[in-house]
């Protein structure tokens, strides 16, 4: 019997996953936009259409899925995301979870931190989301999103992770991280392991904010998978030029990784409130980021530096179906 992972239209075969891009935010909003909706409102059909185009692009080059892991407190809408899938036929993967301390939302579990609740209520919320769907919708999220800050995981982040390792020892649920500029990959995947995670089942995200193959490497040496997903991302955030990334990239594939790492961008399409105006050095540092990039500009680098068709592949299809059903798969795309 085949294993199902939840989609924001319904349960689907691991297997129908195919090409995947593991980590784009078509809707996002750093908390705080909801007091700027007056110069900064949401228009959901402006925003459908340009998600719905985007989208488009992006499976002209044979994607099939979009896990998309906004953060409960930043703008994860799990309604707008089942219209962009019915609209244009893509598969998209929701999250429930909570952004790292110093850019989520932490006012409301510190104070019911201070009262002693918040962990159990941290659980029963991935618990009923998981099991019931997302406040009403019926549609369930198909990971738990996890983050921490940089070189630090904080007392507040670490309620998050406890939860999550309990809820996937429960219900076998995916769990992607977010990595601050890189940091406190190895740390996290020992956390999650010694409270029980399965490591087939974890992917610590935005390792690619880390240019030193030996610290990649012992992340992944504790059996997790990791997100070079922050192509585009050059600049801002301590994130290192795509160039180095790319080397980084190579070094990993040439000492044999490959089975274990998967590819994005961590982009947004539409900005919740007032979309930032990057001053024009940062633009033009940041124009590649955009879910084309990789296809456009990534992979071409890629072949040319010897890497095979089937090695790509491996980081777009048969790693994302191992780490859904936690087993090693092959996959055709």
């Amino acid at each position: 019997m085949s294993q199902m992972v939840e989609t924001v239209t319904g349960p689907i075969a691991v297997e129908d996953l195919g090409k995947t891009l593991i980590h784009e935010h078509m809707i996002f909003g750093y908390p705080g936009y909801q007091g700027d909706v007056t110069l900064g409102p949401f228009n959901e059909e402006e925003a459908l259409q340009a998600v719905i185009a985007q989208v488009k692009a992006v499976m002209s080059y044979g994607v099939q899925t979009i896990v998309d892991p906004t953060p409960n407190e930043c703008g994860r809408d799990p309604l707008f995301l089942k219209k962009v899938s019915e609209a244009t036929g893509l598969q998209i993967i929701c999250a429930t979870g909570y952004y790292y301390e110093g850019e989520g939302a932490p006012p409301y579990f510190q104070f019911r931190w201070s009262l002693g609740s918040a962990e159990r209520e941290i659980y029963e919320m991935f618990m009923e989301e998981i099991t019931d769907g997302i406040a009403g919708t019926g549609i369930k999220p198909g990971i738990i999103k996890l983050a921490s800050s940089k070189d630090r995981i904080t007392e507040y982040e670490k309620m998050f992770f406890c939860a999550a390792a309990k809820v996937q020892q429960e219900t076998g649920i995916v769990i992607l991280t977010h990595t601050q500029e890189g940091t406190m990959g190895p740390e996290q995947a020992r956390m999650l392991i010694e409270l029980g995670a399965d490591p087939q089942k974890i992917i610590i995200g935005h390792m690619c904010g880390n240019t030193n193959p030996s610290y990649h490497k012992e992340v992944m040496d504790q059996g997790v998978k990791i997100g070079f997903d922050r192509f585009g991302i050059q600049g801002l955030v301590g994130a290192p030029y795509d160039e180095t990334r790319i080397e980084t990239l190579l070094s990993l594939i040439e000492q044999g990784y490959e089975d274990q790492i998967m590819l994005s961008h961590d982009s947004i399409t539409v900005w919740l409130g007032r979309p930032p105006v990057m001053p024009e050095p940062v633009a033009d540092m940041m124009k590649n980021w955009h879910p084309l990039h990789l296809f456009e500009n990534v992979l071409p680098v890629l072949r040319q530096r010897g890497v095979a068709e089937e090695q790509i592949d491996k980081m777009f299809g048969a790693n994302v179906l191992s780490l859904f059903s936690g087993r090693k798969s092959q996959v055709n795309l």
